[in-house]
């Protein structure tokens, strides 16, 4: 016959949640969200009031919601497309210039690279090298 495992003790379920929220990943996505949040407001902002009137002043018009065209009953408005569109292009250009690249700016001063872990080929010779040994193992 065999044992039964042995039993853990049971936790609460507060002492549960706790041991949750203290991992480290969800910790650290509850800051991210926080930081994402903040920083989408701050480039919302950089785009709607900076830079979308700049385009305004050198074309004629900063919003383009007045556009569309009508095919019998149907309104299309493909000004609000061309906003979003324009909106979506300057604040990945703006999280470009204004996060990714000092980050990799700062990372490289700082020679805080990852590890870039082993190549394909270091990989596949590690594979060819293993079989190797099975083969020998199993004549």
């Amino acid at each position: 016959m065999t044992e039964p495992a042995p039993q853990q003790p049971k936790q609460s379920v507060i002492g549960e949640f706790r041991a949750f929220l203290l991992r480290g990943n969800v910790v650290d996505l509850a800051v991210a969200v926080v930081v994402g949040a903040a920083s989408a407001a701050v480039v919302k902002s950089l785009v709607s009031d900076l830079l979308l009137p700049l385009i305004g002043a050198v074309i004629g018009t900063p919003n383009f919601s007045s556009l569309k065209f009508t095919i019998g009953e149907s309104v299309f408005h493909y000004g609000n497309f061309i906003d979003a569109v324009v909106s979506f292009f300057l604040i990945v250009a703006a999280i470009f210039f204004l996060v990714v690249k000092p980050t990799e700016k700062l990372a490289a001063f700082t020679g805080d690279r990852p590890d870039p872990g082993p190549s394909e080929v270091e990989i596949l010779a590690e594979i060819r090298d293993l079989l190797r040994e099975d083969r020998g193992r199993s004549d």
